[in-house]
């Protein structure tokens, strides 16, 4: 029983000594906390991984000029020119200028609008004959009751906006003239993105204008005999046949 005794008080002290040698640092010589640090910063460095190799990455342009085969630019596909910086005071006042009120037309439906060729106008006064065009980018989509395709619009030489125009028509012999219709259709849209008859888009405009200058009746249809609503600018005159006021 002794001899147990004294192994308890013994292994205690036994197995403290190695806490008591790491905790307490006036028993250790004077250089061991900086060897023991500088030993844990070595054994840390060793395990810890290497970051993965960087490889530099060519960044390539976001809107590429894409060239055809002679050398010229392929409007087909190419973003050209897109936002690199704005045209002169001089032409964005005329691409901005207020619509003459005069200019705008009334579908029979409540639709304002602005004739496709005053759009064409304003570019010519803004750029000049030549100065601007449409580039088609698709090919013609013909459906069985809709004509469509995109076109972007090019101003001296610089992409300005992309579109895609559409044409109802009901007989295929009208497919021309609804492709011609289609290529108007989305002159109209791109001139949007210069600000061109931006007021048309404008709902207040629209219910000042219709307020001023139009006018909602009562038609019949002549050979029908069915009464509906039509508007009509009222310096425009009477619905004439089919229609009757």
């Amino acid at each position: 029983m002794a001899s147990l005794g004294i192994h308890r008080l013994i292994t205690p002290s036994i197995r403290s000594t190695p806490r008591l040698l790491v905790h307490n640092s006036s028993l250790l010589p004077k250089n061991a906390g900086r060897s023991l640090s500088q030993a844990l910063r070595y054994s840390t460095e060793a395990t810890s991984p290497s970051p993965p190799p960087t490889t530099q990455v060519k960044a390539e342009p976001v809107l590429p000029d894409v060239k055809a085969i002679d050398g010229s630019t392929d409007w087909s596909r190419s973003y050209s020119g897109l936002s690199t910086k704005p045209f002169s005071a001089e032409i964005s006042a005329v691409l901005q200028a207020p619509i003459d009120e005069m200019d705008v037309e009334m579908k029979p439906d409540g639709l304002i609008y602005l004739p496709e060729i005053k759009y064409r106008r304003i570019l010519n006064k803004a750029f000049g004959p030549g100065g601007w065009g449409l580039a088609p980018r698709t090919e013609t989509n013909v459906g069985p009751k809709i004509v469509s395709r995109e076109y972007a619009l090019v101003c001296l030489g610089r992409l300005v906006a992309i579109a895609r125009g559409e044409q109802e028509y009901f007989d295929p012999s009208g497919v021309a003239t609804a492709t011609e219709a289609c290529k108007s259709n989305a002159l109209m849209r791109c001139c949007k993105d210069l600000g061109i008859a931006s007021e048309l888009w404008d709902p207040r405009f629209i219910r000042e204008f219709k307020a001023k200058y139009c006018v909602e009746v009562f038609v019949e249809h002549i050979p029908t005999k069915k009464k509906k609503k039509l508007w009509r600018r009222k310096d425009q005159g009477k619905f004439g046949y089919p229609y009757q006021e």
